[in-house]
């Protein structure tokens, strides 16, 4: 039996019978199915809203649908008002007393419009009218502009409450189609593809996982994953043991999401299921907890309650921690069990193998002889405890970037190794070859407590949520696979837009040109293009990758100026709608494939050792899967008078890029 779909709004009717309810009985209405304190400044917004409603929909006597309070999970926000009306759905968002239009708020109904262009199922084909009231400003003009995509959605309609019938009845006068039901609109599947910002807010504020991600027939195996990893962490409880589950994925399946999904709904003191989200990242570990952080204080000013930055940073830090500090404290008491029972470790083969930890181990703790790896020394952790663990390692394929960093064959060789009791849960997946470890995982034949399941692999990319095979595009792309990158790109090049150009000037005109809202745009470049600083872009200046990744377009350090960079180490994990990728000759095209450089002192050096090269192909790998919804690539031309950054060391590249066909700008 399938269970009945939570109503998304607070209050609806049809329009006629919103004209002849009386006014406090839609109050009422609207505050019965509030779930937050009702304060007097919300009451006195819905008594115009509704008062400047029944005067508009008189005169214009049409039917339809209006909807109070529609919630937009993804974005943790609700539209004030939401007005089906002949073919056209109106986003209406009231900013009562104000006398100016606030580009902030611009972009806050701008982003309910592509959020329900994007992924609201019954919204994809029709009309949407975003209208932002600033009941009290100037009279003003009511302009109707489409975006250069033509997705059949209006750029922000601005109104004061006297011209906001104008503002209807104009839209109304160019629209066509069919008319929008609002049965069927309204029970029409939610499937968003959040951030994994975005996610970590909406799941740390008790939304499941089908409420903020896609839950379509491509993507169902994201619940599937969580489902089975919870049924896991419930038998290892129950019958005293010992578990770790591999996670496999493609870039941007949702990994991380799943991790934050264990972490926040395993943390109940009373059945002593404390967990940890960890990861090694730590721009992500930064970027999430300053998130999570703000958003906290954000909603606690909304209901009238003041709390200070710091303590809510002080409470997101037991949720997720630097795996480091993690094993540094495991470190100092080396006897006693942690107290989380379940530990995620997000990016798990980033995890340094014997000889890095080893060094770091003599050099920065004064330990000597340690003689273990990070993922043998993080299991035995978790082994400590008399009665149950698990262990939920989330594994990227061909995402080690770091010297050191022992990819997924050591947590494995760990296990044989050293605790033949644990039972292992693995994705089949993990023999794929970008894994690296098919020798190893023929030696878990000999091992009895292993069991392979598909729902541990995440085939569906969430990230472009416009095109799931971008992912293999930037494979076969990296593999010198031309002819199947071509056939990738044409597959997907209509619903994902990827540009080449020569000219940075041109691809940052192109980014803020498909931009639309709040959608995040920025640079990245890998940490060896030290030659694109006649271009303004120096890698040896330190991005501050919590202000890039957070704050504003008003903000000069946000990633929206366009003039800090990112590189992979501080993108990977995370993601934007657009990107730039500005490509330097530190990996370059020839006839006989990818060759690797370095630039030290004044001249480039040919990168010869295979570990190194590996890194800085992941390293590409990174930049190009980090865009949601498109990127432009700069190849630049080169400089006749620079010896460091010649023609020819970026001419095969773009005329590569070009020959897939990727579209010139």
């Amino acid at each position: 039996m399938t269970p009945p779909r939570l109503r998304r709004y607070f209050y609806s009717d049809t329009i006629s019978t919103f004209l002849d309810k009386p006014q406090e009985t839609i109050l009422g209405e609207l505050a019965t199915n509030n779930s937050f304190n009702l304060e007097t400044s919300q009451r006195d917004a819905w008594v115009q809203e509704i008062s400047i409603l029944k005067y508009i929909l008189t005169e214009l006597g049409s039917a339809g649908q209006v909807f109070f309070e529609y919630s937009i999970p993804r974005l943790g926000k609700r539209i004030d008002v939401v007005l089906l009306i002949g073919p056209v759905i109106f986003l209406l968002e009231f900013k009562v007393g104000e006398t100016e239009f606030q580009s902030h708020a611009i972009d806050q109904v701008w982003d309910y419009g592509l959020d329900l262009k994007n992924f609201h199922e019954t919204s994809h084909n029709s009309l949407i009218a975003p209208i932002l009231i600033a009941t009290s400003a100037n009279f003003t003009e009511t302009n109707l502009t489409y975006n250069p995509r033509n997705d059949r959605m209006l750029d922000p309609i601005l109104c004061n409450k006297e011209s906001l019938i104008n503002g209807i009845t104009k839209v109304l006068n160019l629209a066509h189609g069919d008319q929008v039901n609002p049965d069927h609109w309204s029970q029409g599947r939610y499937q968003p593809t959040p951030t994994i910002i975005e996610a970590a807010k909406a799941l740390y504020n008790g939304h499941s996982v089908d409420e903020i991600s896609r839950n379509d027939a491509d993507a169902i195996n994201l619940s599937s994953t969580c489902n089975l990893i919870d049924q896991t962490i419930r038998w290892a409880s129950m019958n005293r043991e010992k578990a770790i589950c591999f996670v496999t994925g493609v870039p941007g399946a949702g990994k991380t999401l799943v991790g934050l999904k264990v972490a926040t709904e395993h943390v109940s003191q009373q059945e002593s299921l404390h967990s940890v989200f960890l990861s090694g990242n730590g721009p992500l570990v930064d970027i999430l907890r300053e998130a999570l952080a703000r958003d906290k204080v954000s909603r606690a000013k909304d209901n009238g309650i003041k709390i200070r930055k710091a303590e809510a940073l002080s409470e997101v830090k037991m949720f997720i921690q630097n795996v480091h500090h993690f094993r540094d404290e495991c470190l100092t008491d080396s006897n006693r069990p942690p107290i989380e029972h379940v530990a995620i470790f997000d990016e798990a083969q980033r995890a340094w193998n014997l000889q890095q930890t080893k060094k770091f181990m003599e050099t920065k703790k004064q330990v000597a002889d340690f003689n273990q790896s990070e993922p043998e020394f993080l299991i035995s952790c978790l082994n400590r405890h008399d009665d149950w663990a698990v262990i939920v390692c989330l594994v990227g394929g061909g995402q080690e970037i770091n010297t050191g960093e022992a990819g997924i064959s050591e947590w494995i060789q760990a296990l044989i190794r050293s605790y033949p009791d644990w039972h292992i849960f693995i994705s089949p997946n993990l023999v794929d070859h970008e894994y690296n470890a098919v020798e190893v995982l023929n030696q878990l034949e000999k091992h009895n407590n292993t069991t392979y399941h598909e729902d541990l692999h995440l085939r569906v990319s969430m990230r472009s949520f416009r095109a799931e095979n971008v992912s293999l595009l930037v494979k076969n792309l990296l593999d010198n696979d031309i002819d199947q990158a071509k056939e990738n790109f044409l597959q997907i090049s209509e619903r994902y837009p990827i540009v080449l150009t020569r000219d940075l000037v041109n691809a940052k005109k192109w980014l803020k040109a498909n931009a639309r809202g709040s959608e995040r745009y920025g640079i990245v470049v890998s940490s060896e293009a030290q030659r694109l600083k006649p271009h303004a872009i120096d890698v040896r200046t330190k991005t501050d990758h919590v202000h890039w990744f957070l704050d504003s377009k008003a903000d000069v350090r946000s990633s929206y100026y366009l003039e800090d960079v990112a590189t992979e180490f501080q993108v990977q994990g995370l993601e934007l709608d657009w990107t730039c990728v500005t490509w330097d000759a530190d990996f370059r095209r020839t006839s006989s494939g990818w060759t690797h450089w370095s630039f030290c002192g004044d001249r480039w050096n040919r990168i010869l050792k295979k570990e190194r090269q590996k890194y800085q192909l992941n390293a590409y790998r990174v930049l190009l899967t980090r865009a949601r919804q498109g990127m432009v690539i700069v190849v630049p031309n080169g400089d006749i008078e620079d010896p460091t950054r010649k023609a020819e060391y970026y001419d095969p590249t773009f005329e590569y890029l070009s020959d897939i066909g990727l579209t010139l700008i």
